[in-house]
């Protein structure tokens, strides 16, 4: 395992975690609003017994770069997941693989780099647009959660935070340690970029309607967070989609069923050319 970083195209730093076998096929895992590369617990460490995984920190969040603006131009997100591919030499068949927010960027270097260097997408609680586009709705937690979320107040934000509930883990005793630690990284991400992450609206459709390579959509059926008709429109929209749809599951399905995930992931993975 490997931390390593990578200059945007506007010296933003981004920074990113590699694991698994050199010669595995490149996994790049593209947390969602709020959280950071450590968000995918003992997941990330399964699918790098098998793939190259390469976990990504946002900019705004964990130990890459916080610049005080560009959050809203669609084009500086596609350059850090660029800036990352091109790092690590990957120059064709990666797997991207976007939670909840995560979508929306991976997207967003779809439309501005196309998929040259991408053999298969996977959307996992994400959506592909945000704000007055189509197929973004914001779901009940999230608007229960807003405008505290955006607090400089630490009382305010911890408990508009609260909000989300079992949201990110489902139900279960056994998620407290996941929790805590999605918990600790959304209140570890500066105000300002909680708040400036939902400042844009980005209507990536087209880039789904044309592309050329598999799509695989997850999504949890009771998500409070990004609502399923957010997964459903991608898969509408995308030729070669396929859903998987959980039965009762919420937004962080890499935690409620892990083994599911992974097993899901990796089947979709093998298919691929």
């Amino acid at each position: 395992m490997a931390i390593r970083d990578a200059v945007s195209a506007d010296g933003t730093n981004i920074v990113y975690r590699v694991s698994g076998p050199a010669a595995g096929r490149p996994l790049v895992l593209v947390h969602g609003w709020s959280a950071n590369l450590q968000c995918w617990g003992a997941a990330a460490d399964e699918l790098a017994e098998r793939f190259r995984v390469i976990a990504v920190d946002l900019r705004g969040h964990g130990y890459s770069d916080a610049p005080e603006s560009g959050y809203d131009d669609p084009k500086n997100w596609a350059a850090d997941i660029a800036a990352v591919l091109a790092a690590e030499g990957v120059e064709s068949g990666a797997v991207l693989l976007g939670w909840s927010y995560g979508g929306i960027v991976l997207t967003d270097y779809l439309t501005a780099y196309g998929t040259g260097a991408v053999a298969g997408v996977i959307y996992s609680g994400s959506m592909a647009n945000i704000g007055r586009a189509p197929g973004a709705e914001t779901g009940s937690a999230m608007r229960e959660a807003m405008p505290g979320v955006f607090e400089d107040s630490a009382g305010r934000a911890l408990r508009a935070f609260g909000a989300f509930g079992n949201a990110n883990t489902g139900p279960g005793p056994d998620k407290g340690v996941d929790a805590q630690r999605i918990f600790g990284a959304s209140l570890s991400t500066p105000p300002r970029v909680r708040k400036a992450l939902f400042y844009r609206t980005v209507d990536n459709t087209e880039t789904l309607r044309t592309l050329d390579i598999p799509v695989l959509v997850l999504h949890g059926t009771k998500d409070p967070v990004v609502p399923i008709e957010n997964g459903r429109y991608i898969l509408d929209a995308v030729p070669d989609a396929r859903g998987s749809f959980w039965e009762d599951a919420q937004h962080g399905l890499f935690i409620e069923d892990r083994v599911r995930f992974v097993a899901e992931v990796g089947a979709f993975i093998d298919g691929l050319n």
